[in-house]
């Protein structure tokens, strides 16, 4: 018996939709890095992409837990003497918040930028995606359909 490989040409892709309203940002940010790399298909390939696209709408809502809101500080260095700038969560754009989430979950490889073109990210409910039949991906408290 031979082990299976996926080759790029075979590449089935699906498109998901994950409500960022209901459920936290960690949480959202795992399931939606597990599909874009395709994690929870038969036909995963470390070096072949065979991940999903996924969209993420409702993201002005975002949830998180705690005090994350004032006490979670992003950083940036603009790589000059001073130049740390330093921002709250509640002062962030939350579609920024949630695909730096995401990127930060998915490997550093030469698949990433791939990975990163297929999540689209929309603040309101509407999205532009409907003629590709999204299915609308429930997320539980295990983080599984």
């Amino acid at each position: 018996m031979k082990t299976y490989s996926a080759k790029p040409n075979n590449v089935n892709r699906s498109w998901h939709v994950l409500d960022a309203s209901k459920a936290p940002l960690g949480r959202l940010s795992t399931v939606a890095a597990r599909l874009l790399i395709g994690k929870d298909k038969p036909s995963f390939t470390r070096h072949i992409d065979v991940g999903d696209y996924v969209i993420v709408i409702n993201a002005s809502s975002l949830i998180t837990t705690g005090n994350k809101v004032a006490k979670k500080i992003y950083y940036r260095h603009s790589g000059f003497p001073g130049g740390l700038y330093k921002r709250t969560l509640g002062e962030m754009n939350m579609v920024s918040v949630i695909e730096h989430a995401i990127r930060g979950m998915l490997p550093d490889n030469k698949l990433r930028q791939g990975r990163l073109a297929r999540l689209k990210i929309y603040s309101g409910a509407q999205h532009s995606h409907t003629a590709q039949n999204p299915v609308d991906f429930t997320i539980s408290r295990k983080g599984s359909k």
